[in-house]
């Protein structure tokens, strides 16, 4: 990406902030509230994850701060670790961690994941947000923003909430979240977008403005919005307050063992939602834009040494605030960074003004944003890609729904492995037979890679070759061939004499067989003597048995 040309796109870029600045808001205190860490920990991780970060990254549309899915893993550590600013000494180890990681070239593990999988990961996350924002949206707020596991922190799972929240009903909470649905998809339809206004002033903000406006008109009626239904950020009286929600590292604590414990952890884990996210957001970018993944690794550990050492939480790329920016019409980096600037001058000047937001108006936009995910269409898609894309996919989603993101990837993963294997295990080889007067004759072709999970096939198939015909094994296009298999081939050459079959061996010199080589060696045929073979030994191959 070239950084110089960050100004250029101000008029997408400027709107696309804005959204990705309300839509990170609540998951920044949701994500610190899930954690067991102060409130305003979120809020640093935020604004160092979309300046810091932003600047040394080389992401057009990736978008940085807390991540949910390093919540479970910062909640153990606080209690392990006895304090929080020993837990800080963690994060920063981590970030250094993450720079050597980015120094040694470690972001090339991102391009190993199938793009089955990712997409079933944007397709699950985009589910899980949209269902985790149906109690939001109905005005029960018990699970924090950003809890994206399926067994949540108020004890309930994604599911059961659903019903749980038929109890809570805020009524005020649910108008606003109806109202600001229908605004929201108004403002995707085309003749809306033929508007010129509506270029600039986006939806979102339309509906934040409204859902202000309605919880200050509806107050003190039996539709006005609890407290608990708001945005709840830490409010300073003056400077010297603010500054006192910053938290140093405790760093006495980097002589115990735990904390480099902890420390490694969060490398690993948040190198790899990174990494995830990247190739996600790559994916999702309309203009196709590739991350240098090296410089990402590099970007987060700048990011979590200097989040660590002010007192925020670890930081990563994050899918759900990168999609939101791409969603908006983001083009370049700077949509990040705006975002980052506008949560610190947010927290540092309107506090107050924020906590008048209802969160059933984020969780509107969030649903859209789910939605947008996971698309009845991508199913469509990647249907027609057939079973060895599809099933992955379905199987990820499935996994990321009902467990957490990584655990979920994991299983996707072994399953798209898995397909890659038994395709290979069906093709190590084409087989032509045909038939003369006197004989059968086979020609077996062997593939590029031929390893022992091909063994079974392939004895099968030699195993079922008839007494008394005539066998030709053609190794021509083969370039490796694993000991296993040559021995099978070597034990059909010695049972072949007690069969009359006729064995011949074409071009398999070239191949690194070892002791094998002098025991095929009266049956190994050159170019001249394939040539010279009747037309009906030859066997020219023309499709898999």
């Amino acid at each position: 990406m070239n950084d110089n040309h960050i100004f250029k796109n101000l008029k997408n870029d400027l709107p696309a902030g804005l959204v990705v600045f309300l839509v990170a808001v609540p998951l920044c205190l949701g994500i610190a509230l899930a954690s067991g860490a102060p409130l305003f920990s979120g809020i640093i991780a935020g604004i160092v994850g979309g300046i810091l970060v932003t600047i040394f990254s080389g992401s057009s549309l990736g978008v940085s701060g807390p991540a949910a899915g390093l919540a479970v893993i910062v909640l153990a550590a606080i209690e392990e670790l006895g304090s929080y600013e020993v837990f800080l000494v963690a994060v920063m180890i981590g970030g250094a961690i993450q720079i050597l990681l980015g120094i040694g070239r470690a972001g090339i593990i991102g391009y190993y994941f199938p793009t089955s999988v990712i997409k079933g990961m944007l397709a699950a996350i985009g589910i899980i947000i949209f269902l985790k924002q149906i109690p939001h949206a109905f005005g029960y707020d018990a699970d924090p923003e950003g809890d994206m596991s399926f067994v949540q922190v108020d004890g309930e799972n994604t599911f059961s909430e659903l019903i749980n929240m038929i109890n809570f009903i805020s009524p005020g909470a649910l108008l606003i979240a109806s109202l600001s649905l229908i605004i929201l998809i108004i403002w995707e339809q085309p003749f809306i977008k033929r508007i010129k206004i509506f270029e600039i002033v986006q939806g979102p903000l339309v509906v934040v403005t409204l859902g202000i406006v309605l919880g200050m008109v509806l107050q003190g009626s039996d539709f006005g919005i609890a407290a608990e239904n708001m945005v709840n950020l830490p409010v300073s009286d003056s400077l010297a307050g603010f500054a006192g929600q910053f938290t140093l590292p405790d760093f006495s604590g980097i002589t115990q063992s735990g904390v480099w414990v902890v420390g490694v952890t969060i490398a690993i884990v948040a190198s790899l939602e990174t990494l995830l996210s990247v190739e996600a957001t790559d994916k999702l970018d309309p203009q196709k834009r590739v991350t240098p993944t090296n410089r990402e690794l590099r970007a987060q550990g700048i990011g979590n040494m200097v989040s660590g050492l002010i007192g925020g939480l670890p930081v990563t790329q994050v899918i759900v605030r990168s999609s939101a920016n791409i969603q908006s019409g983001g083009k370049t980096k700077m949509a990040s960074l705006i975002h980052g600037i506008m949560l610190f001058l947010a927290v540092l000047l309107i506090p107050n003004l924020l906590n008048k937001i209802p969160l059933a108006s984020l969780a509107a936009i969030l649903m859209v944003v789910g939605y947008k995910l996971a698309k009845p269409s991508l199913f469509k898609e990647m249907y027609s890609k057939g079973l060895l894309q599809f099933i992955p996919f379905v199987v990820t989603i499935v996994a990321i729904v009902f467990t957490d993101l990584l655990v979920g990837i994991g299983i996707g993963m072994t399953v798209a492995i898995f397909n890659i294997l038994m395709k290979n295990l069906k093709n190590p080889y084409v087989l032509k037979e045909t038939h003369d007067a006197t004989n059968e004759h086979y020609r077996i072709v062997l593939s590029e890679q031929v390893t022992f999970l091909n063994k079974a096939q392939i004895l099968k198939q030699l195993n079922n070759i008839p007494d008394g015909a005539e066998v030709l094994i053609d190794a021509s296009k083969c370039v490796f061939i694993e000991h296993d298999v040559i021995e099978i081939i070597d034990d059909f050459r010695e049972s072949a004499q007690y069969r009359d079959i006729k064995l011949k061996i074409y071009d398999m010199e070239h191949l690194n067989l070892g002791n094998y080589q002098l025991n095929f060696n009266p049956h190994m045929i050159g170019k001249q003597e394939l040539n010279q073979m009747p037309p009906e030994e030859q066997l020219v191959v023309t499709a898999p048995k």
